[in-house]
C-alpha cells in the first residue's frame, strides 16, 4: 500500500517520525562537526580571596609555616607579653613602626637584646616618588623611635634592588618604602643595596638577637609568596631563628575604604540611581525665559461656532434676533408637518398647535407672543418651549 492509499492518522505519524530522524540526524552531524573542530582546553581562574585570606596579608605565611612545622600566629596587635619569655621566637611585625608605644618598644629591644629575632619595616611613603632627590629627602618622615635606638640615622628615598635566584628570572624588590642610613658607628651583619643611597635591607645584632629592617614586606603578602623567588627570600629572612620557637606575625589592618569598594563593586546598584538623580535634578531645574504656551489645535465642530456666535449675540443683547430665529424654526417645521394649523392665524393657531402637541394653551400662546423676551429669563423659558414644540412635531 503506498503513501497516498495510507490513512490521514498513519500518514501523519510517518512525516513526524521522519521528521524526528531527520532533526536527529542533523543534531548528531553538528555534535560531530563541533567535536571535530574543537578543542578542550582546561583553564585555572584565580578566584578573589575569601574568609580570612581576605583581610589577612600574612595568612599564607602563617599556613606555610605551619605546614613546615614550625609554629606561627598572626594578629592585628603587638602584645609583647606574649613572646618576652620566650627568646627563641621570631616577630615580624607588617607596620608602620612610628605607631608603637614608648612601653612596646622597650619590651622589644629587651626581648631581642635576650635573643629574639625581630623583623621591621620602614614607614610607608606618603605618596608616589619623586625623581629629584633633594625634594625626595625633604618630604621624608622623621626617623621612629624604635629605629633609631637601632641606630638609624636617617630615611633616603625609595628605590629598587636586584635580586637573582638561581633558575629563576631577575627581580626587583624593595622599591615602595624608604631606605635607610645607618649611623657612623653602627657595622651591620647583612646589608643589602648601598651606604650613600641607604641600604634597602640591614640585619643588625641588638645583645644576643638580632634585627631585620627592610624598606617594605610586601614579600610575605598572601598574592606574593607563591613566587618562588619571594619563597627563597622569606625562608632566608627568617633564618636567624627558624625552627627555634614561634613566629609572630603582627600586620595592621588594611581595610578599603567603603566608598571605594561602592564605587568599584556597587556600580550595578548605583549607576541607575544616579540616572535617576539626574533625571529629577534635569526635570527640577530652573528653566531659563518663559514657557512655551501649547499651540492652539484647530477647531471644526460647526456646533462650537454656532454656540459661540449665540452667546455672543446674548451678551450684546440681540435676544430678540435669536427668539425670532428660535420662533422661525418652529414655524418652518409647522408649515411641513401641519399645514393646515400653519395656515391659521391668532387664537386659532393658538387652539390648533396646543391640540396637535398636547401642550396648554397659555403655554403655547406665551411662546408664540415676541413681546418681553428682552428679559434673560422670559428667553430662555420662551425659546426652551418653541424647542420642545418644535421637537413634537
Amino acid at each position: 500500500m503506498g503513501v497516498a492509499r495510507m490513512k490521514p492518522r498513519a500518514r501523519t505519524g510517518l512525516i513526524a517520525a521522519l521528521v524526528a530522524l531527520a532533526a536527529c540526524a542533523l543534531v548528531a552531524a553538528l555534535v560531530a562537526w563541533f567535536l571535530h573542530t574543537h578543542e578542550r582546553i582546561e583553564h585555572k581562574q584565580p578566584l578573589p580571596p575569601q574568609g580570612e585570606a581576605a583581610w589577612n596579608p600574612l595568612y599564607a605565611l602563617r599556613e606555610s609555616l605551619r605546614a613546615d612545622k614550625v609554629p606561627a600566629q598572626t594578629r592585628q596587635r603587638l602584645e609583647p607579653a606574649l613572646f618576652v619569655s620566650a627568646p627563641g621566637d621570631t616577630v615580624l611585625l607588617d607596620g608602620d613602626p612610628a605607631r608603637l608605644r614608648a612601653a612596646e618598644v622597650d619590651a622589644l629591644l629587651g626581648w631581642v637584646a635576650s635573643g629574639g629575632h625581630l623583623l621591621l619595616r620602614t614607614p610607608l611613603p606618603a605618596g608616589p616618588g619623586v625623581d629629584d632627590d633633594d625634594d625626595a629627602a625633604d618630604s621624608a618622615p622623621e626617623v621612629p623611635p624604635l629605629l633609631r635606638r637601632l641606630g638609624v640615622e636617617a630615611l633616603l628615598p625609595p628605590a629598587c634592588v636586584q635580586l637573582q635566584v638561581r633558575g629563576e628570572e631577575s627581580h626587583v624588590e624593595f622599591c615602595d618604602g624608604w631606605r635607610v642610613q645607618l649611623g657612623s658607628g653602627v657595622s651591620p651583619r647583612r646589608a643589602w643595596g648601598d651606604a650613600e643611597p641607604g641600604y634597602a635591607f640591614v640585619r643588625l645584632t641588638h645583645g644576643r638577637g638580632t634585627v631585620d629592617v627592610a624598606t617594605d614586606y610586601d614579600i610575605f603578602g598572601n598574592d606574593q609568596l607563591d613566587e618562588p623567588t619571594h619563597q627563597a627570600l622569606a625562608r632566608q629572612l627568617l633564618a636567624p631563628n627558624y625552627g627555634r620557637g614561634s613566629v609572630h606575625l603582627v600586620y595592621a589592618t588594611r581595610i578599603e575604604s567603603l566608598w571605594w569598594r561602592l564605587l568599584r563593586d556597587g556600580w550595578m546598584f548605583w549607576s541607575p540611581l544616579a540616572l535617576l538623580l539626574a533625571g529629577w535634578l534635569w526635570r527640577r531645574a530652573q528653566r531659563f525665559g518663559p514657557w512655551l504656551p501649547s499651540p492652539v489645535a484647530s477647531r471644526r465642530s460647526l456646533r462650537e461656532h454656532v454656540r459661540a456666535s449665540g452667546a455672543l449675540l446674548l451678551r450684546r443683547g440681540q435676544a430678540p434676533l435669536l427668539y425670532d430665529a428660535t420662533r422661525e424654526a418652529f414655524l418652518a417645521r409647522l408649515r411641513r408637518r401641519d399645514p393646515a394649523s400653519a395656515a391659521l392665524a391668532g387664537e386659532a393657531r393658538v387652539q390648533a398647535i396646543a391640540a396637535r402637541l398636547q401642550l396648554p394653551h397659555y403655554l403655547v400662546r406665551e411662546a408664540l407672543t415676541r413681546q418681553g423676551v428682552q428679559d434673560r429669563h422670559v428667553f430662555f423659558a420662551r425659546v426652551r418651549t418653541l424647542i420642545q414644540m418644535r421637537n413634537r412635531l
